[in-house]
């Protein structure tokens, strides 16, 4: 699986944004999207995650309420949209798949840089 990441750029505290990342490469049917963020100096966590097939979501127990995980099975691209921003959302951010039976984040992104600032 190939995965791209994009959307990242400079917003101020407050504001909403949305990230993409288009997925190729194998059938995603029975894979979990993710995305993760890291912080710097802070170790990479995750965000937030997709079951392609169902559409079961999960996240952070910080992040629930503001951010958004969803999926577009036609286009193979899945989307973290982020409201009321905070500078402390300030991140490269990633996004990852596996297979559904697999612990271990197989397939990386590049990953996209979000910058918030007060």
């Amino acid at each position: 699986v190939q995965l791209q990441a994009s959307g990242g750029g400079l917003v101020q505290a407050g504001d909403s944004l949305r990230l993409s990342c288009a997925a190729s490469g194998r059938t995603l049917s029975n894979y979990v999207m993710g995305w993760f963020r890291q912080a710097p100096g802070k170790e990479r966590e995750l965000v937030g995650t997709i079951l392609w097939s169902g559409g079961l979501t999960y996240y952070a127990d910080s992040l629930r309420g503001r951010f958004t995980v969803s999926r577009d099975k036609a286009k193979n691209l899945v989307y973290l949209q982020m409201n009321s921003l905070k500078p402390e959302d300030t991140a490269v951010y990633y996004c990852a798949a596996k297979w559904r039976g697999n612990a271990q984040w197989s397939y990386w992104g590049q990953g996209t840089l979000v910058t918030v600032s007060s």
